[in-house]
């Protein structure tokens, strides 16, 4: 619990420094103002100590004796495969992980050849971030380790904090020799890497970018064991409602906002309800503007018991809400 503490107060301290240095543009990368202080330290600590190194490394030693040297530290590594194989549900690869160090180990003389492949057995590669995240633990934000280098929350967790539990090396119980086979270790993977980082040095615009976009890739592709799920498209955004919809059961209202007009006659006996297009609200109509209905004669008309004769006085149009019982545009009182 002590460790898991600092490690989030690790990452509170990041985030304030991220959310301080930069906009988080990115939703993967909320703290790219200290990730990309943390690259370029890196890239300095690279190119002054390291990368020569390993060039040196690749330069001195043949590529049958580097080639040896990976395989022992490979060797070596599928133990903790295995188990993270088994504890992510594929327990005939795990099996087959730790046939293959036992084959590695006694045929393959402690790892120096890799028998296992040449016998069938596939070379996998899991860690406990892989593992988490089929257990459904999100990555978190990206974030770039010291010396390390890429990583996110979930990754760097694993590899700060569980996977070093598990490396056999960190279990040889002389200092200097443990410290060596670190330190030969990592420039064995630095040197193997001298090619890819010369090609990204060319090809890239923004190196940081296209090393931060190429993990988070790669670890999702790993997770999936090569067959990662579509992701998730954003919603829809939703169409703007329209201002002349109605709903059932409500009145009918103009564009204007007002409810719709009636036309009554001076003794406020007839009524027509005129919708939003037929009739705009407070507008007065002349005894010559209503002379469609003032030209019909009273005999004309169909006799009905319901209705009241039309009268040719002027009409006038009053903003009103519509009787109840009455539809749209009817004659009908």
């Amino acid at each position: 619990m002590i460790i898991l503490r600092r490690f989030l107060s690790l990452l509170a301290v990041l985030a304030c420094l991220g959310g301080c240095a930069t906009t988080g543009y990115n939703p993967n990368d909320p703290l790219e103002g200290y990730n990309r202080a943390m690259f370029g330290f890196n890239d300095g600590v690279d190119r002054a100590f390291i990368k020569p190194l390993a060039s040196g490394y690749k330069a001195v030693l043949p590529e049958i004796a580097r080639t040896g040297v990976s395989n022992v530290f490979a060797n070596l590594g599928d133990i903790w495969i295995g188990i993270n194989n088994i504890l992510q549900g594929k327990v005939g690869a795990g099996v087959g992980d730790l046939n293959r160090f036992l084959m590695n180990t006694t045929f393959g003389i402690l790892g120096l050849f890799d028998v296992a492949s040449n016998a069938g057995l596939e070379k996998h590669n899991e860690d406990f971030g892989q593992t988490l995240g089929r257990w459904g633990v999100g990555s978190g934000p990206y974030v770039v380790l010291p010396i390390l280098g890429p990583s996110s929350v979930r990754d760097g967790f694993s590899k700060l904090f569980i996977d070093w539990h598990f490396d056999p090396i960190w279990y040889v119980g002389n200092i200097p020799a443990r410290n060596g086979l670190v330190v030969v270790r990592f420039v064995d993977l630095r040197a193997s890497l001298l090619d890819v980082s010369r090609l990204v040095e060319e090809a890239a615009l923004d190196q940081y970018a296209y090393i931060r976009d190429a993990y988070l890739q790669r670890r999702r592709s790993l997770i999936y064991d090569g067959d990662p799920p579509p992701e998730p498209e954003p919603p829809p955004e939703p169409a703007p409602a329209k201002s002349s919809e109605r709903g059932p059961g409500t009145a009918a209202r103009s564009e204007t906002g007002l409810p719709p007009a009636q036309i009554t006659d001076q003794r406020g006996e007839r009524v027509i309800t005129g919708g939003d297009a037929d009739i705009t609200p407070a507008q007065e109509f002349s005894a010559a503007t209503a002379q469609p209905f003032a030209a019909k004669d009273a005999s004309a008309a169909p006799a009905r018991g319901d209705e009241s004769q039309i009268h040719d006085d002027a009409l006038r149009v009053v903003p009103t809400q519509p009787r109840a019982g009455l539809a749209q545009n009817s004659l009908r009182p």
